[in-house]
């Protein structure tokens, strides 16, 4: 890949890796990456702080390992917002001068939850920061910060990967056509989830049971929520998973002596938060693409599910199985506004039960 000295472990995005490997030279003070969650903004993050402070591609494999001093990452601690405390840990790192580098730089993640305090406390570094400093903040969106805080940012805008992209990214790091090119589905444009998705022996079973929601709608009015329990736990097994092989790369850090700061744990914990969010969000996106084919059955139409039998398909007619599909999406918009996912999922499962 063009830019950012090839992207390391990026996947899509060329043309802003280019954009942003022109900027390496003379760098802004400070960027705003914004896009849906879980399309690689925080690992195209690391892969320009690498550029900004690498000498040696030791540096660089440092930076992407989250331990390079020069490059700090900080985000929500717990389940709490971006608050003051990231706030003033920032400032004070930033006043402090490179410890290997010429430069520093500081992602802060997951902004998209920073307090007006948080933001207040932080603005006066971003108008007047310190020499050789970079921040990159990463959000899902610039309206979810205060507009005194985004407008001191260079504005960087993420999308979702094709998925033919992304299954021969797939296809390139091992895994067959068939596997790829059904992770890729699910992924729904994630490169992060479908990394993950990758090395788990349970994606297939998640889709099928998405798949079959239609099916097992409650026949009983306000029934909605035994549904929504069972389809939170669809993902246990996946986030299981992912766990372990976090829980593992930490072992295997600590015993060759590579020290594990609490951050980069943090680090861990919010990704692990963010993979369970969009794997709930990839539900839906499934949820709604079998209604979306009962719709295009009906007139004939191509499908995106073809191991979904068409028979099944037609017994919802175009117009319901439209009106169902737009329901399914409102609910995904309400899972990425922080509404409580198990509400979500019983509002819905409710009203499909109900005819929409």
């Amino acid at each position: 890949m063009p830019g950012l000295g090839g992207g390391v472990g990026v996947i899509g995005h060329r043309a802003t890796l280019a954009a942003l490997g022109e900027e390496v030279a003379s760098p802004a003070h400070s960027y705003l990456f914004t896009g849906p969650s879980g399309v690689g903004k925080a690992r195209v993050a690391l892969s320009f702080a690498a550029e900004l402070v690498s000498r040696s591609e030791a540096d660089r494999d440092r930076v992407m390992r989250e331990s390079h001093p020069d490059v700090v990452m900080i985000g929500p601690e717990g389940r709490a917002g971006f608050g003051v405390g990231q706030s003033r840990m920032a400032i004070t790192a930033a006043s402090l001068r490179p410890v290997e580098s010429d430069r520093k730089v500081f992602i802060l993640d997951e902004v998209s939850t920073m307090t007006e305090a948080a933001a207040n406390a932080l603005l006066k570094t971003l108008e007047e920061p310190p020499a050789r400093t970079v921040f990159v903040l990463v959000a899902e969106s610039a309206d979810d910060l205060p507009p005194t805080v985004a407008s001191r940012c260079r504005l960087v805008r993420f999308g979702r990967v094709p998925e033919g992209e992304l299954a021969a990214a797939l296809v390139e790091r091992g895994a067959d056509v068939e596997r790829a090119s059904m992770i890729a589905r699910i992924a729904g444009g994630r490169p992060g989830l479908a990394l993950e998705l990758a090395n788990s022996d349970e994606a297939a079973a998640f889709r099928r049971s998405w798949l079959a929601v239609p099916g097992r709608l409650p026949a009983q009015p306000g029934h909605g929520f035994r549904l929504a329990e069972e389809m939170l736990e669809a993902h246990a097994p996946l986030l299981a998973g992912i766990k372990a092989r976090r829980d593992e790369e930490i072992e295997i850090r600590m015993s060759q002596g590579d020290p594990v700061p609490k951050a980069l744990r943090d680090s861990y914990d919010r990704a692990l938060r963010r993979t369970g969010m969009a794997l709930l969000v990839a539900g839906l996106d499934m949820l709604a693409s079998w209604y979306l084919d009962a719709a295009s059955v009906q007139h004939g139409g191509p499908v995106r599910n073809p191991d979904v039998p068409r028979a099944e398909l037609a017994k919802v007619p175009a117009r319901p199985a439209a009106r169902s599909a737009e329901l399914v999406i409102d609910a995904g918009v309400q899972l990425r506004q922080n509404q409580r996912p198990r509400l979500v999922l019983t509002w819905l499962f409710n009203r499909l039960a109900d005819g929409v």
